[in-house]
């Protein structure tokens, strides 16, 4: 069924056309965490990036996506980025999912909290 949906829809992985030109001119520069793999052609004049599972941008770290975007021309898998220890584990965008940020004020929460710094205003 997943084949099925990929031929004949782009938000299901790649599209036939990205499957055939991945076939026939890809070399297979690596693979992040997530399982995404990244390529590029022969003469590295393209470069692009094949979802494993759904094709969410931000699922990619900054280090590929510095890649893809030719910020730096060595892939983090041969050379990776000397990362500093103050800096955060890459996390996906949650924006629009059950695990996104909600404030503590929002009706979005199942409990309210109750805010003590904030008093309405009312006519007089």
């Amino acid at each position: 069924m997943r084949f099925i949906l990929s031929l004949l829809t782009w938000w299901h992985e790649e599209t036939l056309g990205t499957r055939l030109y991945t076939w026939r001119k890809g070399v297979k520069v690596g693979e992040d965490a997530q399982g995404n793999e990244f390529y590029r052609n022969k003469d590295d004049t393209k470069r692009w990036v094949c979802y494993a599972g759904e094709p969410e941008a931000s699922r990619i770290s900054a280090d590929w996506h510095g890649w893809l975007h030719r910020t730096f021309d060595d892939n983090p898998a041969s050379q990776p980025l000397s990362h500093k220890d103050w800096e955060k584990p890459h996390v996906d965008n949650l924006t629009g999912t059950a695990m996104a940020y909600v404030p503590a004020g929002s009706i979005r929460r199942e409990q309210p909290v109750e805010r003590s710094d904030y008093e309405a205003w009312q006519p007089e």
